[in-house]
């Protein structure tokens, strides 16, 4: 990781083909090198960012003054940081009957301020948490006493994250797992504190800023979506071709049990909806003895979504992963215990994430935790079902080489689409499916489970969600279009995405006939449509156009009286449950 004095040379660099995004920094310390920090470090992620840097300990006079700079501002992102050093004081200043006090006051200051914000504001709000301090007034007996400064320092934390399990717009970021993994002397100089009233110390800066970006591009749908790994040396010891079954270094004791331990994280990863795929130099029928036969493994074939073992280089069966998966290669990480190998992926996929994994294994998950590489900030039910479904998908692709034309093919699949309202069962589907489509995204407007909340209330809108099976399985929800209702009879299309899994199957075709079927209904003249580009959504640049749109002053209309209804061999149902 760079340090903070070569992040600070990126603000001289030239930002333009950066995407722009406006993030607010408010801190009850001063904050202006964390500001730095995050700009330099966000040019080499590709954005922007332009910071609006409230003076230090001006947290409140900015949330609480609807006429302040914050709100003229209308950030993306807040950035809320309050150091342990200043609760600190506060405590300080209790009498002593108050101490057990110090996190419910401090909690219920917090939630003042983010309701406050949320009245007001669509941003995102990332809350720093705090990092412990034991002021060893207690010793050990600290841990048994409310009245203790680390108690409450703990218990605040925990107040803060049963609360924000419960508001999408709130973002944990979590500054007390940085200080356990570094140190409490990286995080907090005192020296700097008492003569400049910085909390945070230059050198911990750039993992802060970088951590901080992690929760920034997950919410603007950067995340990682698979994981591909090598087999021999990565996920057990030796060589299956050379050592056999018997053989080779899994399980027990010693560094066998750090293969465990690491496949158990892969498989944890899966559960969380993590793609895995292998790809490996290897005879795959000696691979997967090992899978299927081994007592000590964890992972089984079962885990794996594709299985690519044979003698071609790893740059071409990454490739044809990613071509199965459908998905961009910025979304990968590959693993594999080769310095070759890695460095060979590097230079020819060069968007593809490749750790340098250590030459121990023992140390393969603690440099792997602190890489932070699966940030999320959503999880849905359809996220542990993922690995079945890309099976599933790895069917449809044999059984399409028995057709010779592709309309047989997708008639033969007997595809039907369920299309639903909103329901408190599939907002956080939804939600998620916003943030994470990028390809085919209209507009890649993303949105929250409250602003999704907010727009199924408001009667200009009209929000359809869309599942797909067939009769190898579910793809679960896939499809989301948002329409609100304009002047002069026109509707027009807010946004519409979609998951990459179903890409070509004709479900845009199937949408676009039962949205211009409710058209009708409600004596709806034109339906209006926009494509803003970005660097990912070009695959539907032309969308408007193949589905029968004209363009008129960058917009694309479509008179109801005029459409024919498209081709396709998708079904769609309807889904209207009594209640919601």
């Amino acid at each position: 990781m760079k340090k903070f004095q070569e992040l600070i040379k990126n603000l001289k660099k030239d930002f333009t083909g950066c995407k722009p995004l406006k993030v607010a920094l408010l801190g009850d310390s001063s904050t202006q090198f964390l500001a730095m920090a995050l700009r330099g470090l966000g040019y080499e992620d590709g954005y922007n960012l332009h910071i609006m840097e409230a003076d230090f300990n001006q947290i409140e006079i900015q949330i609480f003054n609807k006429d302040s700079d914050l709100y003229k501002f209308e950030p993306h992102f807040i950035i809320l940081f309050n150091s342990t050093h200043n609760l600190l004081q506060r405590y300080n200043r209790m009498n002593p009957e108050q101490y057990s006090t110090l996190a419910n006051v401090d909690f219920a200051r917090i939630t003042e301020l983010h309701n406050h914000i949320k009245d007001s504001l669509t941003s995102n709000i990332i809350l720093f948490n705090y990092p412990e301090l034991d002021d060893k007034i207690f010793g050990n007996y600290a841990n048994k006493t409310e009245n203790s400064f680390l108690f409450q320092v703990r218990k605040l934390n925990y107040l803060i994250m049963a609360y924000a399990a419960s508001e999408p717009s709130l973002f944990i970021f979590d500054l007390s797992s940085i200080q356990n993994e570094v140190g409490r002397q990286m995080v907090f100089s005192a020296s700097l504190y008492i003569t400049s009233e910085l909390a945070l110390n230059l050198e911990v800066l750039p993992k802060v800023a970088y951590s901080c970006l992690q929760i920034i591009r997950s919410l603007d749908g950067m995340a990682v979506k698979c994981i591909i790994f090598d087999l021999d040396d990565t996920i057990w010891g030796g060589i299956i071709g050379d050592d056999g079954i018997d053989n080779i270094v899994i399980g027990g004791l010693g560094v066998g049990k750090a293969f465990v331990e690491f496949q158990h994280w892969l498989k944890k990863l899966r559960d969380r909806g993590i793609i895995l795929a292998v790809c490996s130099k290897n005879n795959e029928a000696s691979a997967l003895e090992v899978f299927e036969n081994h007592p000590d493994m964890v992972l089984r074939v079962t885990d794996i979504s594709l299985f690519l073992v044979n003698w071609e280089n790893k740059v071409d069966n990454i490739k044809k992963i990613r071509t199965a998966l459908n998905i961009s290669y910025d979304s990968i990480v590959f693993l594999d215990d080769n310095k070759f190998e890695r460095d060979f992926v590097k230079g020819a996929l060069t968007s593809v994430i490749v750790p340098d994994l250590p030459l121990n294994p023992e140390d393969y998950l603690d440099y792997l935790y602190s890489l932070n590489l699966f940030e999320t900030n959503i999880i849905s039910d359809e996220d542990t079902l993922r690995t079945r479904m890309y099976q599933e998908n790895e069917g449809r692709l044999k059984e399409r080489s028995k057709f010779l034309n592709e309309n047989e093919y997708l008639e033969n699949l007997e595809m039907v689409a369920i299309e639903q309202r909103i329901l408190s069962f599939n907002i956080s589907r939804t939600a998620q499916l916003s943030q994470r489509s990028n390809q085919f995204n209209l507009r890649t407007i993303r949105y929250t489970v409250d602003d999704l909340k907010a727009l199924n209330h408001d009667a200009q809108y009209l929000i359809r969600t869309f599942s797909l099976a067939d009769r190898m399985g579910s793809h679960g929800l896939v499809s989301v279009i948002i329409l609100k209702k304009a002047e002069n009879l026109t509707m027009f299309i807010e946004n519409w995405f979609m998951s990459c899994r179903v890409f070509k199957r004709g479900l845009e075709h199937a949408i676009l006939n039962s949205i211009i079927l409710y058209c009708r209904t409600v004596n709806i003249a034109i339906l209006k449509g926009e494509f803003i580009p970005t660097a990912k959504n070009m695959v539907v640049e032309d969308l408007f156009l193949s589905l029968g749109f004209e363009l008129k002053d960058k917009f694309w209309e479509m008179k109801i009286d005029c459409f024919k209804p498209l081709q396709t061999a998708v079904r769609i149902e309807q889904f209207e449950p009594k209640t919601s």
